[in-house]
């Protein structure tokens, strides 16, 4: 009888096994595969294009605010020749313009050739500076908000 319950205890295992393999088998022969002809959507989440809407653009506005040492706590770049920076409580009023300054000669550099324009909002994120840079003249012109 030992060996009777030793064999039937083998034969339900190699069954179960069997049961097993097939079932799991033939659910995946029946799975649909996604139509080929039909491209997916893209999807890109609000993080993906929070710093640009060009891969240049998000790559300098994350740079900028990495190298910015607590400075600028956000930045986005529009159509490549739009800066927008939101300075954090760390930058004295005196000391915007010289910040403006800078960032208007390395988005230059970055983005040569066309007019730029760089935008700086206080923490609170209410624009307090513009700065109009004008290829032509190499020249660039602040604008305080109102």
């Amino acid at each position: 009888m030992n060996v009777f319950q030793h064999s039937r205890k083998v034969l339900a295992t190699i069954a179960l096994v069997f049961v097993v393999l097939f079932t799991t088998a033939c659910s995946a022969a029946t799975a649909k595969a996604p139509p080929t002809n039909v491209s997916a959507p893209i999807t890109r989440s609000y993080s993906q294009l929070e710093r640009g809407n060009s891969g240049v653009g998000q790559d300098f506005g994350n740079w900028v605010v990495t190298t910015s040492k607590g400075l600028i706590k956000d930045a986005y770049v529009r159509d490549n020749n739009k800066l927008g920076v939101v300075i954090s409580s760390q930058v004295r009023p005196t000391e915007v313009k010289d910040l403006t300054r800078s960032l208007t000669q390395g988005f230059h550099k970055n983005f040569p050739n066309q007019d730029l324009t760089v935008l700086v909002y206080a923490p609170d994120k209410q624009l307090i500076l513009t700065a109009q840079y004008d290829q032509q003249s190499n020249k660039i012109q602040y604008q305080s908000a109102s």
